[in-house]
């Protein structure tokens, strides 16, 4: 029996943040906290710190697909230092699909609150708290959070075939998605 390759959703944390690295341009140097991915087909989700990052990049080059939000412009940069050769993998990258659309960025928080009625409970600057002092548990903890999350408006846009996100103005809106 083979088994197929895995869909899988995945969100990592760093251990710095985009001050202490001198801006948004040096995502690179931000460093791995850790990862969280979830198995659409077994269900199952792992988790993974920085020592862990080649069996990371393993089994993220042995998804089918690579699902996540904002991941081509910040988690594969995060992890390109650690990775051999470049990350080309087939990825469906939420943000992306909304900013060709839309023409501008959302954040996963927003469209969460916007469509699935909950906001994240957390953010980045929290988690890196958590990394410095040692929190690895809360850590791991608010990472598979995103990654719930983002499986939720995975699966919502693929059964609706939209997600919602409030305009400035607080109106409700709704914008197709291709998945």
């Amino acid at each position: 029996m083979t088994t197929s390759a895995p869909i899988l959703i995945f969100d990592l944390e760093t251990q710095l943040l985009s001050d202490d690295v001198g801006g948004w341009s040096n995502i690179a140097k931000m460093k791995l906290a850790c990862a969280v991915t979830y198995n659409l087909t077994s269900g199952e989700f792992n988790d993974y710190l920085e020592s862990d990052v080649e069996k990371l990049l393993a089994d993220l080059r042995a998804a089918s697909l690579v699902v996540g939000f904002n991941v081509r412009r910040f988690d594969y940069e995060v992890l390109r230092p650690y990775a051999s050769k470049p990350l080309q993998l087939p990825t469906l990258d939420m943000l992306e699909n909304l900013y060709q659309t839309l023409g501008f960025r959302l954040s996963l928080d927003s469209v969460a609150a916007a469509t699935l009625g909950r906001s994240k409970s957390a953010d980045g600057v929290q988690a890196v708290h958590w990394f410095k002092t040692g929190q690895t548990q809360k850590l791991l903890d608010y990472c598979r959070q995103d990654v719930q999350v983002t499986r939720e408006l995975y699966d919502y846009g693929k059964q609706h075939k939209h997600l919602k996100y409030r305009d400035k103005f607080g109106r409700l809106k709704q914008v197709a998605v291709k998945w």
